[in-house]
């Protein structure tokens, strides 16, 4: 059996024609009210692309989402974030009609032209996280949220006018500095989990450089590690972030510069054959992070330990 292409979403106008909604009072933005969306197990199956943000809050959803190749149930408050052109779809059982409450935001990227919103929306990492590293909020996180949506949806309901658009933008940036702050918390208050992605991070370091094939497999990159802990690089970063103060990057540079530190001191393996052991194509590549990281050239270490 041939899959069954995406549909495509070019519009907010064609989100709410798919959902079997009336139009959107705003071309350019859409708060829509998740529970006025008709069940339709056959929409929910289809796999779609939309050349829009969305910002979704659900509550008492008991399908299971899928974005990309993951998913995830939900059946608490939750929040997720999509950029313009990610896939996603909803699985439900054809003939259960599923519970459903919470709010949509969808935001065009034409109505953030001319705004500082249009480039600083790029910052917020969590368009790039799965459904699987959601938000989830506090009953009174859910009410900030919610009150912001009412707002946005409010505003986008009035007669176009010239302030529209910055009344808009403003209460989409406060939202957005919001997710923001409630992820700091959880990345706090998920300690156990979190320390938990810690020890696995290492247990992957090391079986990468103890492999004696690191020289034809090159350096690792934070896409691998991120796959290999079935986690997007920038949530790994966050996680990181909270417990370490490091990025993903600089970890592998720490383990990087510990195994080079333990072959200039107990090797007579020359800078060279060091740096192509540890997978860099150039011994002078090595040679300047080393000397970034630790302040000597790798030379330098070596002969302080004679």
């Amino acid at each position: 059996m041939m899959a069954t292409l995406p549909v495509h979403l070019k519009t907010i106008k064609d989100f709410h024609r798919f959902s079997k909604l009336p139009a959107p009072q705003h071309p350019l933005v859409s708060v829509i009210d998740y529970s006025t969306i008709p069940f339709d197990p056959e929409n929910n199956a289809v796999t779609r692309v939309m050349d829009f943000y969305s910002i979704t809050l659900k509550s008492d959803f008991t399908a299971k989402i899928k974005y990309g190749l993951r998913d995830c149930d939900f059946d608490d408050g939750t929040m997720f974030f999509m950029a313009p052109g990610q896939v996603f779809s909803v699985d439900t059982e054809k003939n259960v009609k599923t519970r459903k409450s919470g709010w949509i935001l969808l935001i065009h990227p034409d109505f953030l032209h001319g705004t500082t919103l249009a480039k600083e929306i790029k910052r917020y990492e969590y368009f790039d996280y799965s459904v699987f590293e959601a938000l989830f909020l506090s009953e009174k996180e859910k009410l900030a949220i919610t009150g912001i949506m009412h707002a946005i949806h409010h505003e986008a309901a009035q007669n176009i006018d010239a302030f529209s658009q910055n009344i808009i933008i403003s209460h989409i940036e406060l939202l957005l500095s919001y997710a923001e702050r409630f992820y700091h918390r959880q990345f706090i208050t998920r300690k156990t989990i979190n320390h938990q992605i810690l020890d696995q991070l290492e247990i992957v370091l090391n079986g990468y450089f103890n492999d004696e094939k690191l020289i034809d497999k090159g350096l690792p990159t934070v896409q691998y590690v991120a796959d290999s802990l079935n986690l997007t690089p920038n949530y790994l970063s966050g996680v990181l972030k909270s417990l370490t103060g490091r990025s993903t990057q600089q970890h592998l540079h720490d383990r990087l510069i510990e195994k080079a530190k333990e072959q200039l001191a107990g090797t007579t393996l020359s800078v060279s054959q060091i740096a192509y052991s540890l997978g860099f194509e150039h011994p002078q590549s090595f040679t300047k992070l080393f000397k970034a990281k630790t302040n000597f050239s790798p030379l330098a270490f070596r002969q302080s330990f004679n």
